[in-house]
């Protein structure tokens, strides 16, 4: 019987896709592996919308290219689950509808035996509810996590952090938090799906990080020297206070690969023609959405900035489906004035392509982090603009701790003017502190790199992992 190993994946892009990349990584290790990674699909319901159009097209091509490239690993899709129970949180969702698939989880796992000797069973961490099938059928479980170490510390520190303050972290306001292997963090940095003790999905928080900590290992999409402070806390079993830590395997950065179409995307064409690290690159992720106010702020930032840019509009929701009207959206006339140094794409760029690209000189970016390590890998400064998840916890990392990236100052409802845009802009290319925090990412760059070649931390971690599944 050949060795499997099944990676559980949330359908979300940016969860996807670097899981699917982890499963390349292991085969690079270990070829005699044959991998199943099982997809199930977010239904379409009144509280649970589907990933934008462009975005599931983008993600079915990366899953066709994969088929074809890497014949060991095997997608399985399970069947759709006729009824979901009504919730207005999608983040709720995302934990209930995978554990509505147990059944099925349950019998695909049991197929997959009988033909294949399974070593380990992947999980995302919103796919939790999976740890109790694998459990009853004895299976090693791990977890992947897609964010960063910091995070995790944090996620892990949660039934600590629940016992030891008594308020919701919302109604703590700027209290400054300690986290084992973190600068003191205020309160209102925390991500939203922890502050309120009373939203229905915090247990479901709660529950999964107490749940991580009893698994077989957790695999963090980072490397050593990029967080290295934390990864020791974590090590050093600071963040779990009630038993063991599981063993911690940062193995990245995973970077999924440049796409292979044949027609070069049309910002690709313009951005040939730029200078060398002279275009600032503004760009939020599948899910980033500002309403028409701010964009229109945006756009007279940028103007004013006198900069080349490159930027990613979308349309405001309730319509961000829709393919947006520029000229209806944008500032009268800003199109034209700015056609000589600006470029504006509807929709999606892509976005690894373009930040590899020589004539970008900065990144203006939400802090998800699959764009802060795309970002890293290549040197790219950036300019912080969190707008959901973790990502205000991912700013104060990356400007305070890490300093890759420039600070960039809402007011209390979120909102970011112009002056403040224009600002941090110039400032990212034209000043001491542009240059000081471009000199940073270099550093990590360069980390990056020895870090995934043979020796390096992130490959030896990677290594000591595929031996454990092998032995298991």
């Amino acid at each position: 019987m050949e060795n499997a190993i099944v990676l559980y994946p949330f359908p979300g892009r940016g969860h996807l896709i670097s899981m699917v990349e982890l499963g390349k990584l292991i085969l690079k290790h270990n070829p005699s592996f044959n991998i199943t990674i099982l997809i199930f699909n977010k239904p379409n319901t009144s509280t649970n919308s589907t990933a934008p159009q462009y975005v599931a097209s983008s993600t079915a091509q990366y899953i066709t290219a994969v088929n074809s490239t890497t014949p060991s690993i095997n997608f399985h899709h399970l069947p759709p689950i006729s009824e979901v129970p009504s919730t207005p949180s999608p983040i709720a969702q995302a934990f209930l509808i995978p554990r509505l698939n147990n059944l099925n989880l349950h019998q695909a796992l049991k197929t997959i035996s009988q033909t294949s000797k399974l070593k380990a069973f992947i999980i995302d961490f919103f796919c939790d509810a999976a740890f109790e099938v694998a459990t009853n059928l004895d299976i090693p479980t791990y977890y992947f996590y897609p964010s960063g170490a910091s995070v995790l510390s944090l996620f892990l520190y949660i039934p600590t952090l629940h016992k030891k303050v008594e308020k919701s972290l919302k109604d703590l306001g700027d209290m400054l938090l300690d986290i084992p292997g973190l600068p003191p963090i205020r309160a209102s940095d925390m991500p939203g799906s922890i502050s309120d003790r009373t939203a229905e999905w915090y247990e479901y928080f709660l529950n999964t990080a107490a749940q991580m900590a009893k698994s077989n290992g957790i695999i963090v999409n980072t490397f050593d020297l990029l967080e290295t402070k934390v990864v020791k806390a974590i090590s050093d079993g600071l963040c779990v206070q009630d038993g063991p830590t599981p063993p911690i395997f940062c193995i990245g950065p995973l970077i999924s690969s440049s796409s292979q179409d044949e027609d070069e995307h049309e910002c690709l064409k313009w951005l040939n023609s730029q200078p060398s690290r002279s275009v600032v690159f503004l760009c939020f992720g599948s899910m980033g959405l500002f309403s028409a106010k701010q964009l229109e702020e945006m756009a007279l930032g940028l103007e004013n900035s006198g900069q080349r840019f490159l930027w990613v509009v979308r349309n405001p929701p309730p319509n961000n489906e829709e393919e947006p009207n520029l000229d209806e959206l944008l500032p009268k006339g800003f199109l034209e004035r700015t056609k000589d140094r600006g470029f504006v794409v509807k929709q999606w760029a892509p976005q690894v392509e373009v930040l590899s690209h020589d004539s970008v000189g900065g990144f203006v970016t939400h802090c998800g982090w699959n764009s802060v390590l795309e970002a890293i890998s290549v040197g790219m400064p950036m300019v912080a603009w969190p707008l959901y998840a973790e990502q205000r916890l991912n700013r104060v990392f990356l400007v305070d701790e890490m300093k890759v990236a420039l600070g960039l100052k809402e007011m209390e409802d979120g909102f970011v003017s112009a002056e403040e845009l224009e600002k941090r802009v110039r400032e990212l290319i034209e000043s001491k502190a542009g240059r000081e925090v471009r000199e940073s990412v270099l550093g990590f760059r360069d980390e990056a790199m020895i870090a995934q070649k043979e020796g390096g931390s992130s490959h030896v971690a990677l290594a000591k992992l595929a031996q454990l599944l092998e032995q298991t």
